[in-house]
C-alpha cells in the first residue's frame, strides 16, 4: 500500500461518497470504532468491495475512551472464562508482534503490598499472574516482548513508583501487560489500512435505517440523503447497536478515568494495580502516559436511559477513584489536581435471564447476531479482541449471502505505520506514527512554524498530518481523536487556533 492509497481526507471523502451512490458494495459496515474499522479491513483484505460509515468520526465512541490496555485476559481467567481469556491473550500477541508493534508495547505494573493486602492475598495474586504468564506462553507471545511476573522489595518498589507511601509497604508484585499508546490512533491506523485495501471510509455519514441490503443514510455535512446498496450489512455501532437493530438488548457500563497533568504524581516508572477495598479481583489502574500525563481508572457502573454521544463523569466516580488511589500514596492527589476526566460505555450484552446484577459480572465475550432483515450485528467484547470480533462478523456476513471470499488474513496484516528497520525521527513521533514518523518530521522541517508545540508533547505538523492523511474534518477530530490534547480542556482551548490553521492549510 502506498501512502497515497491509505490517506484519508476531505477530498477523498467527497469523491467516494459520490461513488457509493452509483454502485452496490459487497459489504456495508456501520460504525467506525475499532470493531467497525476492523470489519472494513477484514472484508476489504478478502477482496470484497466495502463501504464503512460513521455518523461522527473515527473512534468517536467507546474505542477512544478505554484504559489503553491490551491485556491477556487474566481477569476473565479468574472468573473461569477460559475461552475469553485465551482469545484475549492470542489477540494481544498478534498486536505486539505483527499488526501494531509501533502502537502496542509491553508495560510494567506494580501492585503495592500495603497492610491492606494480606500475605495470603498476595500469594493468590502472584499465582494469578503466573497463570497469566502461562496464557502468554500458550498464545506463543515471546517472553522478550512480554516479561514474566516477579516480586520486588520495598526499596525497589519505591524506585519504580516514588510516590508510594513507604510506611507499612512490604514490597510489590511486578507484572507486565500490553498497552496501546493511543486507542484512537489504533482505530485510525486500522481504518487507513482498510482504505489502502480499497474500502471507502466515510465519516459524518449517518445510517438512518438499516436493512439486510443496505442503508438509508444522511451526509451530516450537507444534510443530503442517500441510499447505500449492499449485498450484506454489518452493524458495529457498539452501545448504539440497538437503535439500528431493536432485537439487540444491551446493558451499558460506564468506565470512568481521571486525567492527571504532568508533575501531579512523582514520575512513575511503572503503572499500578491498586486493589479496590472489598473486591477480590478488581483494581484501580494507574497508567502513565507520554508527556507526563497519568490516567487513573476505572469504574464499572451500569448506565440507564438514552446513550449520550459523549458520556459525562459524575463526581461520585471522581471521588471513588481518588479514594482508592490515595490509599497507597504518600501525598494524596487532591480534587484540584484532576486536569480532566473521560468515560466510555462498554456495549455489554444483557444477561440472558434479564437479571439486574452488577455489570462487572457480565461476560465480556462478544456475540454476532443476525436480525430478521438480515443485518449482522456484532456487540460485546473489548478493544483487545477487536480483530477477532471483526473476523467473526465478516465470516457470518459472507456465509449469510454466500459471498465469494476466502478466510481472513488480518492476523498477519501489519497496520499502517508498522515500522520496518530503524527510523530517523524523534522518538515521540515514532511512538505515535511508527514508520510514518519521518514524513511527519519532514513537514516540520519544511515549515519551522509546524515544529512548534501546540500543546505539551504535540507539534503543529501533527495537526496538518491529521487533516491531510488521517481523515480529520474539523478541529474536534484533530484535538480530541488524532491527538488527545482535548482530554485537558485548558490545553484544548489553547491549541484550537492551531487546529483551525491546520485545517485551513489543507483547504478545508
Amino acid at each position: 500500500m502506498s501512502l497515497h492509497s491509505t490517506s484519508l481526507n476531505a477530498a477523498r471523502r467527497a469523491r467516494e461518497l459520490a461513488e457509493i451512490a452509483e454502485t452496490t458494495v459487497d459489504v456495508l459496515v456501520v460504525g467506525l470504532g475499532a470493531t467497525g474499522a476492523g470489519a472494513a479491513l477484514d472484508a476489504a483484505s478478502r477482496g470484497l468491495s466495502v463501504a464503512a460509515i460513521d455518523a461522527h468520526d473515527l473512534a468517536f465512541g467507546t474505542s477512544r475512551w478505554s484504559s489503553k490496555l491490551i491485556h491477556g485476559g487474566l481477569r476473565y481467567l479468574a472468573k473461569g472464562q477460559v475461552g475469553v481469556a485465551m482469545e484475549s491473550a492470542v489477540e494481544r500477541g498478534i498486536l505486539l508482534t505483527t499488526t501494531a508493534p509501533h502502537l502496542v508495547r509491553a508495560r510494567p505494573y506494580l501492585l503495592p503490598l500495603t497492610p491492606a493486602v494480606s500475605r495470603s492475598q498476595a500469594a493468590t495474586l502472584m499465582a494469578g499472574y503466573r497463570l497469566g504468564d502461562a496464557l502468554r506462553a500458550a498464545a506463543r507471545t515471546p517472553r522478550r516482548l512480554l516479561p514474566g511476573p516477579s516480586g520486588l522489595g520495598a526499596a525497589r518498589a519505591l524506585e519504580r513508583v516514588p510516590g508510594l507511601a513507604p510506611r507499612g509497604l512490604r514490597g510489590a508484585l511486578l507484572s507486565w501487560d500490553g498497552r496501546v499508546i493511543d486507542d484512537a490512533r489504533l482505530v485510525v491506523a486500522i481504518a487507513r489500512t482498510a482504505a489502502g485495501h480499497g474500502a471507502r471510509i466515510l465519516t459524518r455519514c449517518r445510517a438512518v435505517e438499516l436493512t439486510g441490503d443496505g442503508a438509508e443514510a444522511r451526509d451530516e455535512l450537507t444534510g443530503e440523503r442517500l441510499r447505500i446498496r449492499a449485498r450484506t450489512v454489518v452493524n458495529a455501532t457498539g452501545v448504539w447497536a440497538g437503535t439500528l437493530d431493536p432485537s439487540i438488548t444491551l446493558r451499558p457500563s460506564r468506565g470512568a478515568h481521571l486525567v492527571l497533568g504532568p508533575g501531579v504524581l512523582a514520575t512513575p516508572g511503572a503503572g499500578m494495580h491498586v486493589p479496590i477495598p472489598g473486591e477480590s479481583n478488581r483494581f484501580v489502574l494507574v497508567l502513565p502516559q507520554s508527556g507526563g500525563r497519568v490516567y487513573v481508572g476505572l469504574t464499572d457502573e451500569p448506565v440507564d436511559g438514552p446513550v449520550p454521544d459523549v458520556p459525562e463523569v459524575p463526581e461520585s466516580d471522581v471521588t471513588f477513584l481518588l479514594d482508592v488511589l490515595n490509599s497507597v500514596l504518600a501525598v494524596p492527589v487532591r480534587r484540584s489536581d484532576v486536569a480532566g476526566a473521560y468515560a466510555g460505555l462498554r456495549p455489554l450484552l444483557a444477561a440472558p435471564d434479564g437479571a439486574e446484577g452488577a455489570t462487572a459480572d457480565l461476560s465480556r465475550r462478544h456475540a454476532v447476531r443476525v436480525s430478521q432483515t438480515g443485518v449482522v450485528t456484532v456487540v460485546g467484547g473489548k478493544l483487545t479482541t477487536y480483530r477477532r470480533m471483526a473476523e467473526d462478523a465478516v465470516d457470518r456476513a459472507v456465509a449469510l449471502r454466500s459471498l465469494q471470499a476466502g478466510p481472513s488474513p488480518t492476523s498477519g496484516l501489519p497496520l499502517v505505520g508498522a515500522p520496518v528497520g530503524a527510523l530517523r525521527a524523534p522518538w515521540w513521533l515514532v511512538e505515535r506514527y511508527g514508520a510514518e514518523a519521518p514524513a511527519v518530521a519532514e513537514l516540520a522541517e519544511a515549515d519551522p512554524s509546524l515544529a512548534e508545540p501546540v500543546a505539551p508533547g504535540v507539534i503543529g505538523a501533527e495537526l496538518v498530518w491529521g487533516a491531510r492523511h488521517e481523515g480529520a474534518l474539523d478541529a474536534g477530530d484533530l484535538l480530541d481523536r488524532r491527538t488527545r490534547i482535548g482530554l485537558i480542556p485548558a490545553e484544548r482551548e489553547a491549541a484550537l487556533p492551531a487546529a483551525l490553521a491546520a485545517l485551513a492549510a489543507t483547504g478545508e
